[in-house]
């Protein structure tokens, strides 16, 4: 592929400029362009993993709001009811199957559905608030939106998927990815009466959500440097305006209103009272509160360039004393699952390019251990 025409080193990189909303979180969603496609024939979209559930849009109130999803069921919920698993999506407006602006095209939760349908499991998907058919509601797009509003979804979607006649709801698992892994870390104990027998975290954040943030920020800022799209002052500049912003959050103070491009998406007044929040919890120290009995399959693509190794590493010695924690590596998989090839001439196009196959048998075999 030819390669893009750059900006003057002087302006932010096209990667750092890519809008976020702060009605739904996105602190951590991807800031680096999604790959364009590369050669002169487009390839055949790969066949998607598992197979076709049957699909039921359902809606479930959470606070004011109305939330829209999908129910995907096995064709074995027509004999009797099936065990169940909710999927929390990532960061940002993320809808039901996954999907952002800035991936159109990830599907993480269709195909997660897919899989978990054809090993004889119903799942429910839904529109976070910010996204799909869900929207803000009656929100402003500049009203702040806490955390605990998208935990109150959590948990009544959680109770919807409970209150389903083709659910057992005593072989239930709670299924997140990326930032949906924090909160599914948190599912026991805000779901305490009727906590899932099973989690399964699928590139899941190992250290504080800011950390995290500062360390993906600071990754695309300096390749920035080097590739010459952004000045070594201008770098610097940028780095130190978030890390000043990071502190005034964390120490609740307020942010400048004047924060530029592309930190001001993130680091923002309306952004702070989430950020806040979800920073001020560890996913290490959430996995070594989980009950001892709680089933833990973490899921990570070598591939991935938001969650590094020892991100992962970090969260599996946190579920050290689990009686059952396992974690699969996928080979060459990004963050969203999918396999990456980064050789001359491969599509870099999310719709092009398979879902891990490692993720079925891994899911599968968590799944015969724990439902």
């Amino acid at each position: 592929m030819p390669a893009p025409s750059s900006p003057p080193p002087s302006s932010p990189p096209r990667s750092l400029r890519a809008p976020l909303r702060a009605a739904a979180g996105g602190a951590v969603a991807l800031l680096l362009a999604t790959g364009c496609g590369v050669g002169p024939d487009h390839p055949a979209e790969p066949d998607p993993p598992g197979s076709d559930p049957v699909e039921r849009e359902v809606s479930f109130d959470s606070g004011p709001d109305t939330v829209y999803g999908t129910l995907a069921l096995p064709e074995t919920a027509a004999d009797a009811p099936v065990p169940g698993a909710l999927i929390i999506s990532g960061s940002g407006p993320t809808d039901r199957d996954g999907n952002s602006e800035l991936r159109a095209s990830a599907d993480t939760n269709l195909n997660l559905a897919r899989i978990l349908a054809d090993a004889g499991v119903a799942s429910l998907r839904y529109d976070k608030l910010g996204s799909g058919r869900t929207g803000l509601g009656d929100r402003d797009t500049d009203d702040p939106v806490p955390y605990e509003v998208f935990e109150r979804q959590m948990a009544d979607a959680y109770a919807e998927l409970l209150g389903r006649p083709e659910v057992d709801p005593e072989r239930v698992v709670v299924v997140g990815h990326s930032e949906g892994a924090l909160f599914a870390l948190r599912s026991p104990d805000v779901v305490a009466e009727h906590p899932p027998a099973g989690l399964v975290l699928a590139a899941p954040m190992g250290d504080r959500y800011l950390d995290t943030l500062d360390r993906q920020i600071t990754e695309q800022v300096r390749s920035a440097e080097s590739a010459r799209r952004i000045t070594a002052e201008g770098a610097t500049d940028m780095l130190s305006e978030l890390r000043q912003g990071i502190a005034r959050i964390r120490a609740d103070e307020p942010l400048s209103e004047q924060v530029e491009p592309p930190l001001g998406a993130v680091l923002n007044p309306g952004n702070a009272p989430f950020l806040r929040t979800i920073d001020s919890m560890d996913p290490a120290e959430l996995a070594r509160e989980l009950p001892a009995e709680t089933s833990t399959l973490v899921l990570w693509g070598t591939a991935d360039a938001q969650i590094s190794e020892s991100d992962v590493d970090r969260l599996m010695d946190g579920l050290s004393g689990q009686a059952d924690a396992r974690r699969v590596d996928l080979p060459d998989a990004d963050h969203i699952l999918r396999v990456y090839d980064d050789a001359p001439g491969v599509s870099a196009l999310d719709a092009d390019r398979a879902f891990a196959p490692e993720v079925e048998p891994a899911l599968r075999e968590f799944l015969d251990g724990v439902l």
